[in-house]
């Protein structure tokens, strides 16, 4: 199931699942409070985990969902959206859906416009989940950590150089503030997924020496211009076809793949790909590609293969497949490893495996109230970078190292938007873009 598809079931939840979810999440959270780790505790008088909503689509109005399901003592009372349309829609599903002792936003605290996550964050919400297009994720994330906030980031948590390094200086900014920040790589807290990768990592499979990872799937979401939309809100509805807003697929949907093999192998040293724009091509789209195919290299020879597609009709496949000189591991959609140390899932895990979406968020609000908050956002921007390096190596069509990339001054994000003319970047020809220019917005 994918992200998207995943979504489309979360607002579908009854009441009684959801109320059914958070007592078991809750029941699991049994761990010692220290009051004086949360910001904004004692003006409040509780522990109470007030939660902001900034990007109000389909994946925030889902993150809240997850957020209010993962623990006792946790309420959303704001909300922020470029569009008044998009936030007022996820308004009515959460008060729809959420039970109404966990819901509590006040027309005071909802807020609409490019500034709106500025507003929001000037708020009493001590913990605030960033779920805007990607490309906003890094000036988001600094804001939030300079106004004091626990954060849980969306994923990619960047989608260029710029954000990359950005969100480097953010690391250590969280740590210092003595704040956290959880990712939207949900597999990081999921038992098949822990308990496979642990076992790689403790030598079940003998060395790795080569790796297969899948997300190929079908076409996404779209919307049809309409006459009164300028430039820009045509775009930022529509953000996933734009490079400098998604990231590009790669980046976007099959960074999963990326970080379970960042997680497996380390961070590569060079990538070789391919892609293309072959059956979505209408403007509609804007000028990301719908297929990729990367060769990761690692330092000691190991090699990852990384394919991902949007392409309606064709195979279905999201998958990780890791080989060792000892063995052969299958991390999703099935969980075993063939070879001298055979395992599979079923022998050591028989109970509900439960929701990683929710598991997430009650990992970072335990350890927030064990007084060690959870700081992800180093790795999550390595496997981003990770994404990066593969999709600059098909652009530009190059052969690329991540000294070179990180080396480079891409930065994709216009310095300042405004709701008037934003002509589409050119589609990325191989041979051709080059890494600083590739898909800067307005570059004919």
């Amino acid at each position: 199931m994918t992200r998207e598809q995943h979504d489309r079931r979360e607002t579908r939840l009854s009441r009684r699942t959801f109320l059914r979810t958070a007592t078991t999440a809750a029941a699991g959270a049994a761990v010692a409070v220290r009051r004086d780790l949360i910001p904004g505790l004692y003006a409040a008088g509780s522990d109470e985990i007030r939660v902001g909503l900034i990007g109000c689509g389909g994946r925030g109005t889902g993150a809240a969902m997850n957020v209010l399901a993962a623990a006792e003592g946790v309420k959303l009372i704001a909300l922020a959206d470029v569009f008044e349309d998009r936030l007022e829609r996820s308004r009515a599903v959460l008060t729809e859906k959420a039970p109404a002792s966990k819901m509590d936003v006040k027309d005071d605290h909802v807020f609409v416009g490019l500034d709106a996550y500025q507003k929001l964050l000037a708020t009493d919400v001590n913990y605030v989940i960033l779920a805007t297009p990607p490309g906003f994720r890094p000036l988001h994330i600094a804001a939030a950590v300079a106004a004091g906030k626990y954060v849980f980031a969306e994923k990619p948590v960047c989608v260029d150089v710029a954000g990359a390094k950005a969100n480097l200086e953010s690391v250590a900014e969280i740590d210092k503030k003595g704040l956290g920040l959880v990712a939207g790589t949900q597999y990081r807290h999921f038992v098949p997924y822990v308990e496979a990768l642990t076992r790689i990592q403790d030598g079940a499979i003998g060395k790795l020496v080569a790796g297969r990872c899948y997300y190929n799937t079908g076409e996404l979401w779209s919307y049809p211009r309409e006459s009164q939309w300028t430039d820009l809100e045509y775009q930022l509805r529509n953000w996933y076809y734009y490079t400098y807003l998604s990231g590009d697929h790669l980046v976007e949907q099959a960074v999963h793949n990326v970080d379970a093999m960042v997680w497996a192998f380390g961070t590569p040293v060079a990538a070789v790909a391919l892609g293309g724009r072959q059956v979505r091509t209408d403007p509609l789209f804007g000028h990301i590609y719908d297929h990729f195919a990367v060769d990761y290299e690692f330092g000691d020879g190991a090699h990852c293969m990384l394919m991902c597609r949007q392409q309606d009709g064709t195979d279905k496949k999201v998958a990780n497949e890791f080989v060792g000189t000892r063995g052969t591991a299958f991390v999703l959609p099935n969980y075993y490893i063939t070879g001298e140390q055979p395992w599979k899932l079923e022998d050591s895990v028989s109970t509900d495996l439960g929701n990683a979406y929710v598991q997430e968020h009650a990992d970072f609000i335990n350890s927030i109230r064990a007084g060690k908050p959870l700081n992800e956002l180093q790795q999550v921007t390595e496997s981003s970078v990770a994404a990066i390096l593969g999709r600059e190596a098909a652009y530009t069509g190059q052969a690329l190292t991540w000294t070179e990339l990180m080396a480079s001054t891409q930065s994709l994000m216009p310095a300042s938007l405004e709701w008037g003319s934003m002509p589409v970047p050119s589609v990325p020809m191989p041979g051709q873009t080059e890494l600083q220019s590739s898909a800067l917005i307005g570059k004919p």
